[in-house]
């Protein structure tokens, strides 16, 4: 019965023939595997913890190390894995705090080049709770700045290696791939990274529909929470064109299945949306067209929703470059009760969208961070997202500078044979 559940969770991932675990071997040197268990009723389902240490040993006798990044929890103690674990945690379907990614890649780099004990390669052996998502954006991180693979051959390799034919991506996530992309951007511009305080100006939002909350989110605690710094309210909306007009929710969830809903494809931009005074030597963000006609993409009218700018009326500093913005529809149904129709959120990270990796850590000191509805990232890392609750987004941001600005953080990825840091396990 164990092995049944073992199988029914592993699903598309790749199960290691010999070991009869729920793992691969991404290269010789890195292994990647689901969180393993040493209690029920999680072990029934789940890599038994003794099994999993078991071939490790076996395979490799001291020349294994773990590397977990559960901000959930490990479900293990230190002492079970010969304290050979590396804690670098953060949540789950979210990319890492980027300031772990210069410890993260040296501690690897170390062990795998350090003595070996009996005379064979040391290995990595990487999880999460899955073995997909966060372990993969550390596996092709390591191949990228490391190995020097290219992004596109790491990202093909891990999908390659640990899901089964057919099953989609190993990294699926577009948050996740965004952050991919920017280890390959520092790891070839001399892996300069710059932490710096943040703060969001404003949020452009086209064909906003009703019901929808907005957040701007960003991670503390070294990375292991995500925290709401702030929910945008009504009277910090502006509205300039359309209008947000008040449905079910169910009549357009309906329109969307039958390809009748005129909000099912984000329209292209075209002219500018009305910007505030004090950022006008910003990059102006672009609008979208309220009407389109070319082949194949449907007709976009303002009835789809409201063109809108929300301006804080408190200021909002998020403590690193690394800011998510979160978005939650809720409709009412029958009989008064409200209902979550959409979920959806985005991460991106200002350090990266301000070109400071081609300009030796100088960043730009703002921008403008633009993505469409598609684009963004689902419920606990799928696609799905959804009753659609917008058409595009643009975040104005700009680095905290003048007399409010704290030290600027200059992180480096520590020379090799250098002490590392990590952080503290979550449980």
């Amino acid at each position: 019965m164990a092995s049944i559940l073992r199988h029914i969770v592993a699903g598309p991932r790749v199960r290691h023939a010999e070991a009869g675990l729920d793992l691969c071997y991404v290269t010789d040197n890195i292994i990647a595997t689901s969180g393993p268990s040493g209690t029920y009723p999680q072990r029934a389902y789940r890599n038994p913890l003794d099994a999993l240490v078991k071939f490790l040993d076996y395979k490799h006798g001291a020349d294994w190390a773990i590397w977990e990044f559960r901000a959930e929890g490990t479900g293990y103690p230190d002492s079970e894995v010969h304290n050979r674990v590396w804690h670098y945690p953060f949540p789950d379907h979210h990319p890492p705090p980027f300031a772990l990614i210069p410890n993260v890649m040296a501690s690897m780099r170390n062990w795998l080049k350090g003595k070996d004990t009996q005379g064979k390669n040391r290995v990595v052996v990487v999880h999460c709770k899955a073995g997909k998502g966060r372990s993969g954006t550390a596996s092709c991180s390591y191949l990228i700045s490391e190995e020097g693979w290219t992004m596109e051959d790491a990202l093909k390799r891990f999908t390659e290696r640990r899901m089964r034919p057919g099953f989609g991506a190993g990294v699926s996530i577009p948050s996740q791939l965004r952050w991919v992309g920017y280890v390959d951007r520092w790891a070839k511009h001399g892996k300069i990274y710059v932490e710096r305080q943040v703060e969001v100006l404003e949020v452009h939002v086209w064909g906003l529909r009703d019901g929808v909350k907005i957040a701007a989110e960003g991670f503390v605690d070294e990375g292991r929470t995500i925290k709401t710094f702030h929910v945008f309210s009504r009277e910090e909306r502006e509205t300039v064109r359309g209008d947000i007009k008040n449905t079910s929710g169910f009549a357009d969830a309906m329109a969307q299945v039958m390809g009748t809903n005129s909000g099912n494809k984000a329209p292209k931009s075209s002219t500018t949306l009305e910007r505030s005074p004090n950022e006008k030597a910003m990059d102006e963000t672009k609008r979208p067209e309220t009407e389109t006609s070319q082949p194949g993409n449907p007709t976009i009218n303002s009835s789809a929703g409201a063109d809108v700018l929300f301006r804080p009326s408190t200021r909002v500093v998020l403590p690193t470059n690394d800011i998510n913005i979160d978005f939650e529809r809720r409709n009412k149904a029958t009989y008064g009760w409200t209902m979550v129709t959409s979920v959806a959120h985005v991460w991106f990270n200002a350090f990266f969208e301000g070109h400071g990796a081609e300009n030796n850590g100088n960043a730009d000191d703002s921008g403008v961070f633009e993505i469409e509805w598609d684009a963004m990232d689902g419920i606990k890392g799928s696609t799905r997202k959804g009753i659609r609750a917008f058409d595009r987004l643009a975040v104005v941001w700009r680095a905290i500078d003048g007399d409010d600005r704290q030290s600027k953080v200059v992180i480096s990825e520590p020379a090799e044979g250098e002490p590392v840091k990590q952080t503290q396990a979550a449980d």
